[in-house]
């Protein structure tokens, strides 16, 4: 692994463990501390995720004109105003701005690194993304087990926390990434190439890449549950913040711990990248299905270790296929998609999660939230049918 990457891997420890002090209790907050139902709750993580989709295509539109560096760097500053808004004021009113602003600067930093990942590492291919993922959920685990603490004695103090480990991560961008930029000779076939394809067609590779994202969006429909409805509904079973907060410590250190482990399993029995998703799927569905009868906390750890053995398998796969069917001077704009499709997934589920439970109950949530989870696995098998045509062209082109 180049030494560079190294730089990248630490940046997004500190960006992740950062967060992670604020993410998993947003939901938390806004519900029992500033007083609004769930529907609520779910609207403004919404428009969250909202900002952080053009925050996304933002990113992945810097990365391929100005470069990583910049881009990353506008994200941070971005981000690092919003929390320290939070710090000062964290009343409704300005919860509700700052925390939309906050999501739209850390869209901003994620394709930008994930594109970074690919260019500073093209021959690793998945090992490069499992990296990152990996480093991801080390800050998870980090994160969430001193912010599980910070928030058992002062759920406000989150913030403050966020905002210090976002000034750290600050000056890591600013001298571990400045000379760390797209290789050279795909530079040049940007320059080149941008004259000669239009900025945005539905070509075969497109194509491929939207289907995949389908498929990741209802993964993430389905995820972002544990965040939202799953929290509120540990809270009134008397299951305390900082259970819930170890629950995302496990989900984050069984990741860094087991990855080696499914990243073998991938290898040995040559799993493609359809096979590697619905694999993990069926993991999604076995986890929702057991935590539909959870009534005690030890079920719902059973169910957040399944959950996470199904994530490894399916996240770090939606990016390495980005990377795969992204032309030279598309890198970013593809990696764009793919995180604003997760910041699609993240932006719905809330609400939606929300408005089910107001309306029906947890029941009628998960049954809704498997059938989602079986569409995915059929958008997962027509992504590889478009996939084998775009590698036919790819072989086509070559041989010309």
């Amino acid at each position: 692994m180049p030494k560079k990457l190294w730089f990248l891997l630490i940046g997004m420890i500190l960006n992740v463990t950062g967060n992670s002090f604020l993410w998993p209790f947003n939901t938390i907050y806004i519900h029992q501390y500033l007083g609004k139902s769930l529907s609520v709750a779910g609207l403004i993580l919404m428009f969250n995720s909202l900002a952080g989709v053009f925050g996304n295509m933002l990113g992945g539109w810097l990365f391929d004109r100005l470069g990583g560096y910049k881009s990353i760097l506008t994200g941070i500053v971005i981000t690092f105003f919003s929390i320290l808004g939070l710090v000062i004021n964290h009343s409704w009113s300005f919860y509700s701005c700052f925390f939309i602003t906050l999501g739209f600067g850390v869209g901003i930093v994620f394709p930008s690194m994930y594109a970074m990942v690919g260019a500073a590492w093209p021959e690793g291919g998945r090992k490069a993304f499992n990296a990152i993922y990996v480093a991801q959920n080390l800050g998870v685990a980090v994160g969430t087990a001193l912010g599980g603490m910070v928030a058992n004695a002062n759920i406000n103090n989150i913030f403050t926390a966020n905002l210090l480990l976002y000034i750290v991560f600050f000056f890591v961008a600013v001298f571990g990434f400045r000379n760390m930029e797209v290789p050279k000779e795909i530079s040049e076939t940007k320059n080149v190439e941008k004259a000669e394809k239009p900025k945005f067609s539905f070509t075969p590779s497109m194509k491929a890449l939207l289907i995949v994202c389908c498929a990741y969006i209802l993964c993430w429909l389905v995820y972002v549950q544990w965040q939202t409805t799953i929290a509120s509904e540990m809270q009134s079973l008397h299951i305390g913040l900082k259970n819930y907060s170890l629950l995302w410590t496990v989900n984050g250190a069984l990741i860094v711990l087991a990855q080696p482990i499914v990243s073998t399993i991938i290898r040995k029995f040559v799993l493609s990248m359809r096979k590697q998703m619905l694999f993990g799927i069926g993991f999604f569905i076995a986890s929702t299905v057991l935590v539909s009868t959870a009534e005690q906390f030890s079920m719902f750890m059973v169910g957040m270790i399944i959950l996470t053995i199904g994530e490894m398998f399916v996240w770090p796969a939606v990016p390495t296929i980005a990377n795969m069917l992204a032309p030279k001077e598309r890198i970013g704009m593809y990696q764009g998609i793919v995180n604003s499709a997760a910041t699609v997934g993240r932006m719905l589920g809330p609400v939606l999660g929300g408005a089910i439970v107001d309306m029906f109950s947890m029941k009628v949530l998960f049954i809704i939230l498997v059938f989602f989870l079986i569409i995915s696995m059929i958008f997962s098998v027509l992504y590889e049918r478009l996939a084998k045509k775009v590698e036919n062209i790819q072989n086509e082109t070559f041989a010309s």
